[in-house]
């Protein structure tokens, strides 16, 4: 279903830019709203297993947009990009290169049918029903839900819509008449970027952050974790666990097997790694429609 794009936009004092989008759903029974308490939701490994942006290149590589090869090239340089992430923390500017190129020339309204087609079929059964339930709980406490996730803000709004939250917080693209330009607004959505957009969020909706929760698998999302009243680690690594432990934070653990083998490729900073490869196979795909 094509939908005009509906993504606020928000920059702080200290330059940080920052953006949203609500889904339309309306609950069918509205609890009494509780208008300054949030939950906050990372996506990858805490409410869906595996990373969102794979899924997604998943889909376009089962429609033909490039080839399984590139898909498992894309899952090499993202399990490598992590590593290398935490250790040199300046590689995130090869990541928010790699993103500028995915979407340039895509119109809106095709990424979004895309993300729901590919949602239905390969996302939803990878959604933990544990963290859908925490979710749930949030709402029916009156509270607005958001994902929060360095995937692209429209995937993001398909995901929080299908799963009947408020909205999403995700990586904006500049568009220009429809289409996306290949140039980002802000930077990716990652690490202190999170927590500097539910700051920004918070401020713009009147929510107070000490009575609101964030939920992440990720010591990425330590920003994010430490910026709300209530911290959550869902189905934590293993430097996250610690400080989880450390804290005294709660710990929720949906996954099975002795060692809670994460499933997939694990999320990552380098979530603009999937664009080289998805570049990589749309072009090659040009090539082969103009030959």
């Amino acid at each position: 279903m094509a939908r005009s794009r509906k993504v606020t936009v928000s920059t702080d004092a200290q330059g940080h830019t920052a953006g949203w989008a609500e889904t339309d759903l309306a609950p069918v029974i509205a609890p009494e709203p509780d208008p300054s308490a949030a939950a906050f939701f990372d996506v990858d490994n805490t409410m869906m297993q595996g990373a969102s942006i794979y899924w997604f290149a998943r889909g376009l590589a089962a429609r033909n947009y490039f080839t399984t090869t590139d898909l498992a090239r894309f899952a090499w340089q993202q399990l490598r990009f992590r590593v290398l992430a935490r250790e040199h923390t300046g590689d995130m500017s090869l990541a928010k290169e790699a993103a500028l190129a995915f979407v340039e020339g895509w119109r809106v309204d095709d990424v979004e049918r895309l993300a729901e087609e590919i949602f239905d079929e390969l996302m939803a059964p990878r959604i933990w029903a544990g963290t859908h339930r925490l979710a749930q709980r949030h709402l029916d406490a009156g509270q607005r839900v958001w994902l929060v996730s360095a995937a692209p803000v429209e995937i993001g709004r398909v995901i929080a819509t299908r799963l009947g939250l408020t909205g999403a917080i995700g990586t904006v693209a500049e568009v220009l008449d429809g289409a996306y330009t290949g140039r980002l607004v802000g930077d990716l959505m990652h690490g202190p970027a999170k927590a500097e957009a539910v700051t920004q969020l918070a401020a713009v909706e009147g929510l107070d952050l000490t009575r609101c929760a964030a939920y992440s698998d990720s010591a990425n999302d330590l920003p994010l974790l430490s910026a709300v009243g209530r911290a959550v680690a869902v189905n934590p690594d293993g430097t996250l666990l610690r400080q989880a432990r450390q804290h005294g934070w709660e710990i929720r653990d949906f996954r099975t097997g002795r060692r809670a083998v994460k499933i997939a490729v694990p999320s990552t900073a380098a979530a603009g790694l999937v664009a080289g490869a998805v570049t990589a196979g749309l072009a090659l795909q040009r090539r082969r429609r103009a030959s």
